[in-house]
């Protein structure tokens, strides 16, 4: 293995020997493959870790002596913390890039809708159910996205952070697109009730359960356990239910050709944190020194985290029953749901 500063004792030029260190790269990890990706050199060691740079201990440190940040943040081990690689190679340049391009497709389709008065065309009680049960699920992506945002700062690497960050990010997009989507068709559509969704999220009882759910995870105090509690139990179970399983594939039949291309990016989203969330539980769950650890641990969380999902899935059934058009029943999207639950847990070895 290659020494590092603080193995040798001294921040002196030549005193380690690291990758590249025979280059005019200034690399100084070992990449994935065989070349450095760019989202590795501009993320991979950009947060400090005194275990292997910082031979003076951290920089700044808090008034009980804690450094800028711990380990024992979440209580999930690893050998080697460093060694997680997002799969999305997300940073703040492509970030930023992606994100302007979905709102800008969001914004022309909004834009297009209300030029040819498609929100009247819409079956009347399509029209209820986007106010009070879209108005009432912006909630729940807020609630997530807030969460993550806690989340992301006590992550013990940049990759990690990163991670976390950018799944806040498309979640609080999300909320603020559906916040501004609703807004917009309600000025064509008469007697719209602007608050209706915020009061279902509040006091419907079909609701609540979902709340239940997501409130659970905004309160939890360690960050990997929110991560693992959103993209691996909650999204699946309740997340996509509700966005695929309902709003993608009942808005058609109901005349409404615009919620889905507003909503679909949720999905695209979902993909690549799911994708990422994966790959770091995957390797947790299996680190040589601490996998038997990190299973168990996992596995209590399932138990905390599973039942409150499945609560609010049956507790948005009745929804399913609401639009005059039916083209898929409550029964046929729940079971595709733990289908898909019971894909990713088997590929993490937590079934």
């Amino acid at each position: 293995m290659p020494a590092i500063s603080s193995s040798v004792g001294s921040g002196a030029a030549g005193a380690a020997i690291f990758a590249d260190s025979d280059s005019r790269k200034y690399r100084y990890f070992q990449p994935r493959g065989q070349r450095a990706t760019h989202y590795e050199d501009v993320t991979v060691d950009v947060q400090p870790d005194p275990e292997r740079y910082l031979i003076q201990n951290w920089i700044i440190e808090f008034a009980d002596g804690n450094g800028a940040y711990m380990k024992d943040y979440t209580r999930a081990l690893s050998s080697n913390w460093h060694a997680f690689r997002a799969p999305d190679q997300e940073w703040e340049r492509t970030h930023y890039q992606r994100q302007s391009r979905i709102e800008t497709m969001v914004q022309s389709v909004i834009s297009n809708a209300r030029k040819s008065g498609a929100p009247q065309t819409f079956d009347r009680a399509w029209q209820k159910i986007l106010q009070n049960h879209l108005g009432a699920w912006k909630h729940a992506e807020f609630g997530l996205g807030t969460s993550l945002m806690q989340a992301q700062r006590y992550g013990y690497t940049q990759m990690i952070n990163n991670a976390t960050l950018t799944n806040s990010s498309y979640k609080l997009r999300l909320a603020q697109d559906i916040t501004l989507y609703l807004a917009e068709i309600g000025m064509e559509i008469p007697g719209w009730d602007d608050a209706a969704g915020k009061e279902h999220w509040l006091t419907d009882e079909k609701w609540q359960g979902t709340r239940e759910a997501v409130e659970t995870v905004m309160g939890t105090t360690d960050y990997l356990e929110q991560y693992f509690a959103t993209n691996i139990v909650f999204e699946p179970l309740v997340g996509e239910l509700f966005r695929s399983g309902f709003l993608m594939r009942v808005a058609a039949a109901n005349n409404d050709f615009v919620t889905p291309p507003v909503i679909s990016a949720a999905e695209a989203d979902y993909e690549r944190n799911l994708a990422n969330t994966i790959d770091l539980i995957y390797l947790l769950a299996n680190d040589e020194k601490h996998g038997d650890h990190n299973r168990s641990l996992f596995k209590a969380w399932l138990k905390i985290h599973r039942p409150l999902a499945e609560k609010a899935a049956r507790g948005l059934q009745p929804i399913w029953s609401e639009p005059h058009s039916k083209p898929v029943s409550f029964e046929d999207v729940r079971a595709q749901s733990e289908e898909r639950i019971s894909q990713i847990l088997g590929e993490l070895g937590l079934n």
